[in-house]
């Protein structure tokens, strides 16, 4: 399996990008490099390595989510390419803070830690529906582990479109996202065009 091993902070302010969308509250200390202006294909390009990196998905799997994206009937591929980044099952648990990091999420999703409407699932890329139930498995609910993460998240903003009840560590997928209420600063548009070249 591709590991990216970047260090995040680093990778953050190369495209950047606040290390808060990656639920982390670190500042990097060092500004932004300025230089030469980029091109159209570059900006392009930074978006889609935004997109990327931020849900941590690999170049192939990502292709197949815009193409899976273009199928799609309603809304246009930008956004629903961020709907279906949004409904896979890492960003889900992450979302309803249950990993401090989106890279934790997908750790916990692994190690069948989660259940789907009862059923263990460990495909991060699992893409959740409106009425799934999401809940970490009965026997790791008392880990010391997600005490801790709750103590991070708690306070953090679980979106609208989720319901989460941190004392039962489970939540609800009440309705799929629109792009309104994804607050991920990438232009999907851009990576429209550059795949549509």
């Amino acid at each position: 399996m591709a590991i990216d091993r970047t260090p995040v902070l680093k990778r953050c302010r190369a495209l950047g990008i606040d290390p808060v969308y990656m639920g982390i509250d670190k500042k990097s200390n060092r500004s932004p490099r300025t230089g030469k202006k980029i091109s159209e294909y570059g900006l392009q390009l930074r978006e889609k390595q935004k997109a990327k990196f931020i849900y941590g998905v690999l170049e192939k799997p990502f292709r197949n989510m815009f193409k899976k994206a273009q199928k799609v009937r309603t809304g246009t591929t930008g956004e629903n390419l961020m709907i279906l980044l949004e409904l896979r099952l890492d960003n889900v648990v992450f979302r309803m803070g249950y990993g401090r990091t989106r890279k934790e999420a997908r750790q916990i999703v692994d190690h069948k830690h989660v259940l789907v409407n009862g059923k263990c699932v460990n495909i991060p890329s699992y893409q959740v529906k409106a009425g799934d139930v999401i809940e970490i498995a009965e026997k790791y609910k008392s880990a010391q582990r997600y005490k801790d993460i709750l103590e991070v998240t708690d306070a953090r903003l679980v979106p609208a479109w989720l319901e989460a009840n941190h004392e039962a560590l489970s939540g609800t997928v009440k309705e799929l996202p629109t792009r309104d209420q994804i607050d991920v600063p990438v232009n999907e548009m851009l990576i429209v065009e550059l795949y549509s070249k």
